[in-house]
């Protein structure tokens, strides 16, 4: 792919609130962490731009509230996603038994493919000592269903980047895929179980 051109990718971040979705956000898009954040009502935007595998992506992140009530308002983000971000407290139990609603919730509501959707699984908060559920659980419940795990703290900056960078990566190669059957599809000139009439 041509390096000049870009790529539009929409991710969007999911999971109970009070897991650390906003700081994970700006942690990776601004490279800050502030304490204290709003509860976030609906959904908020971040881009940014990066490069992978010599094609520039532009990301749009959706940060997604997690209150119960704004669940069936928050699915409605989910049309047109090329991956997701699962995020965890694991200092939460909670919000890690969460994880099978959430995703549950976006498999339902993105449209699907022939092809697997890009999911990442992040366990915020390892900066923290009262934690509640194992590496080795979270490791295990993602072997499960196949989704890469990351450990991360949105605080000290610990693996945000390279979780969002190899989502980013598993979204562009869906996208790739998506176009390439699109445009082979699209090509075939004539039907192949119909015969050709030929000429006198």
């Amino acid at each position: 792919m041509d390096p000049r051109r870009k790529v539009d990718l929409k991710l969007i971040i999911i999971g109970a609130l009070g897991v650390g979705k906003t700081s994970l956000l700006n942690q990776y898009v601004h490279k800050t962490f502030y304490e204290d954040y709003q509860t976030t009502l609906g959904a908020s935007i971040l881009s940014k731009i990066i490069m992978v595998d010599n094609t520039t992506l532009k990301l749009q992140i959706w940060d997604t509230g997690g209150q119960e009530r704004f669940r069936s308002m928050v699915s409605t983000f989910y049309k047109g996603s090329d991956g997701c971000i699962l995020a965890f407290d694991v200092t939460d139990r909670d919000s890690f038994h969460a994880l099978d609603t959430w995703r549950g919730d976006i498999l339902q509501k993105t449209v699907p493919t022939e092809q697997v959707f890009p999911m990442v699984v992040l366990g915020n908060k390892i900066d923290l000592d009262d934690r509640e559920v194992s590496q080795e659980k979270a490791l295990d419940w993602c072997k499960e269903k196949d989704i890469p795990y990351f450990e991360v703290s949105a605080k000290n900056d610990i693996n945000v980047e390279q979780a969002f960078e190899l989502l980013a990566r598993q979204a562009l190669s869906r996208h790739r895929g998506i176009l390439e059957n699109y445009l082979t599809d699209s090509i075939k000139l004539s039907p192949a179980d119909e015969p050709r009439n030929k000429c006198c």
